[in-house]
């Protein structure tokens, strides 16, 4: 499976199933994909390879760490995202993966700044902000 960005010169191979699909509420995911949300699938760093040039913005996260995009420079797409909180995962974004079958999100984060009508009840766990210190590694774990 492949991640591609609109213009095709940046690409992501995918090395099967994802550990975790997130939705993020937060402003700044809005403001990072034009959506009211952002959905990432998370994968090991050291199981994807990326073929292409991507461009890196850096973020401070509310928590006070830092979350870092990585887009393409040609039509600014997000293909990626990483996260201080957890360094040895990237978030892949769900829309370049374009595969209407792939599997649906577990969490739903920052649910304070969510549109009120993005609700899909039981479809996940909720997190009125972020995943909680305690459930991190659980997010990650197959």
């Amino acid at each position: 499976m492949k991640a591609e960005r609109q213009c095709g010169q940046l690409s992501i191979n995918l090395p099967g199933a994802t550990p975790a699909v997130v939705v993020c509420h937060c402003v700044d995911c809005q403001r990072r994909t034009g959506s009211p949300f952002g959905v990432l699938a998370y994968y090991p760093t050291n199981q994807l390879t990326m073929t292409g040039e991507a461009k890196r913005f850096e973020r401070p996260t509310a928590s006070g760490g830092v979350f870092e995009t990585f887009f393409c420079p040609e039509c600014g797409s997000t293909v990626c995202a990483k996260s201080g909180k957890h360094p040895t995962m990237i978030g892949v974004a769900v829309g370049a993966i374009a595969e209407p079958k792939f599997r649906a999100p577990d969490r739903s984060v920052w649910e304070q700044s969510m549109h009120h009508w993005s609700r899909s009840p039981g479809m996940f766990s909720i997190f009125h902000e972020g995943v909680p210190d305690r459930l991190t590694l659980e997010c990650f774990v197959a």
